[in-house]
């Protein structure tokens, strides 16, 4: 095979597999309204079913609704859904089948599951990376879309100042509400 031959095959694999991983039209988003603003979130049940499906569940059931991010680390990532304001935690639903290992990642934007020790884990707690994290992918955490917009949200409650309450580590002083997730387009 000529070398002209072989690099037509590998730009046009390349072409295939960045295909692969582009956004499908049908991909549902949600809007997650905060008291520091709003992110949009583009969601992809290709790549991770069973994750989305139960995020879906959680968001259908308005169960995010008062709910806090009750953990961020600066340069890590930002972690909500579970906890209220009194940091009580809302019953949630059975664990899931962890579906790390899609092509989706772990690096700056991305949303995944938060979870236990146990790999399947993972019920209603969320985090969103605020940078590339590829050791979580190691760890097997799934994640399963990404912010299309409001990064500069995620990167105002990164940096807030945070603290230990009610035995938990890592908590913002002042309490940052998810006021609502909804799904705005598909789903």
């Amino acid at each position: 095979m000529s070398k002209h031959i072989l690099i037509a095959l590998f730009v046009t694999g390349l072409f295939l597999a960045g295909t692969a991983l582009a956004q499908n039209a049908a991909d549902p988003q949600v809007l997650m309204k905060t008291t520091l603003g709003d992110i949009t979130i583009e969601l992809y049940p290709a790549n991770a079913p069973i994750t989305v499906k139960n995020f879906l569940s959680y968001v259908n059931d308005k169960f995010y609704d008062g709910t806090i991010f009750h953990r961020v680390i600066r340069d890590f990532m930002i972690q909500g859904g579970g906890l209220t304001a009194d940091m009580a935690e809302k019953a949630a639903k059975a664990p899931i089948k962890n579906e790390a290992g899609s092509a989706v990642k772990n690096v700056r934007g991305a949303i995944a599951m938060a979870r236990m020790e146990a790999l399947d884990s993972a019920s209603c707690q969320f985090y969103i990376n605020t940078v590339d994290n590829p050791s979580l992918d190691a760890m097997k955490y799934c994640a399963f879309g990404k912010v299309v917009s409001g990064m500069d949200v995620v990167d105002a409650i990164a940096a807030v100042k945070t603290g230990s309450r009610r035995g938990h580590r890592d908590v913002p002083l002042e309490p940052i509400t998810i006021l609502s997730v909804r799904v705005v387009n598909g789903g």
